[in-house]
């Protein structure tokens, strides 16, 4: 879909010069993702990798582990009241083994292209629903050096942030420092969620041997996610929160932030690092 950037008209003041030129922007455009027909959850993020960025939301919230557990996954037709396809509502149908969670009003929930699930939950509920206790897994090791490396790889990789500057991005790298994912979105819990949706399509979770990058801050909601996918290692360029630092200690996770070169702080699961 051509739909990942547009183009607006800008006026160009350099050096006391003005001038009118086209600029190319990121898109932004609402999802809504519909489970089994029903509405439950509106995202807004940039199009493309729509499919996995719906199940991948799906196994954050502990609905999905396994590529059997999708039936299909497609865009609704006849989503306005026209009946135009605005290829901005996606529906995923569970394969019938899979329990339907209870969708209220009060579970409806409604993100956005910064914070994420707003007003989700606490450590205790993703606790309980992680269907891959990272606590349990052979522990991947990884050195300093290897991971002051990666950022510079995801830097490179962001094609669509070279033409438009406003982009978070999500990569994920093997143990060894393998590039083997990398998405971009206006939403960097959009970016991570297409990650682990494509990872669920080919059948690879949980991601136990794969360190997380994200171009941004670490949220709660990006450390939540890690867990639900399995992840051991996330690490930010920026600063995590206190909420992300709780879960990673409760988890087992390893958070790592301030990458910037050599430097780095590590807030939980220092074990994996060979210090």
């Amino acid at each position: 879909m051509g739909r990942v950037t547009e183009r607006r008209r800008v006026t160009r003041i350099r050096g006391g010069a003005v001038s009118a030129r086209p600029d190319t922007l990121v898109a932004e455009e609402p999802m809504e993702i519909r489970l089994n027909g029903r509405p439950l959850a509106v995202t807004m993020r940039t199009p493309g990798d729509d499919f996995a960025l719906a199940t991948g939301f799906l196994v954050s919230e502990g609905v999905l582990a396994r590529a059997e557990d999708v039936r299909t996954v497609v865009y609704c037709a006849g989503a306005t009241d026209d009946g135009s396809n605005t290829y901005n509502v996606v529906d995923v149908k569970l394969a019938p083994h899979v329990v339907l969670p209870d969708i209220t009003l009060e579970r409806n929930v409604y993100t956005t292209s910064s914070c994420g699930l707003c007003g989700k939950a606490s450590l205790d509920a993703v606790r309980t629903t992680a269907r891959f206790p990272i606590a349990d897994t052979p522990p991947v090791r990884v050195s300093p050096a290897l991971l002051s490396a990666l950022p510079e790889r995801l830097r490179a990789a962001q094609k669509v942030f070279d033409r438009t500057g406003g982009l978070h991005a999500a990569a994920l790298f093997s143990e060894d420092g393998e590039l083997l994912d990398v998405r971009e979105d206006v939403g960097r819990h959009n970016a991570v969620d297409k990650l682990v949706g494509r990872a669920l399509r080919e059948d690879l979770l949980p991601l136990d041997r794969a360190v997380l990058l994200v171009s941004g801050r670490a949220s709660f909601e990006l450390a939540q996610k890690a867990v639900m996918a399995g992840i051991p290692v996330l690490a930010a360029v920026s600063a995590p929160s206190s909420l992300a630092v709780d879960l990673a200690a409760e988890t087992g996770l390893t958070l790592v932030g301030f990458l910037r070169g050599a430097d780095m702080n590590v807030y939980a699961g220092e074990h994996r690092l060979a210090l």
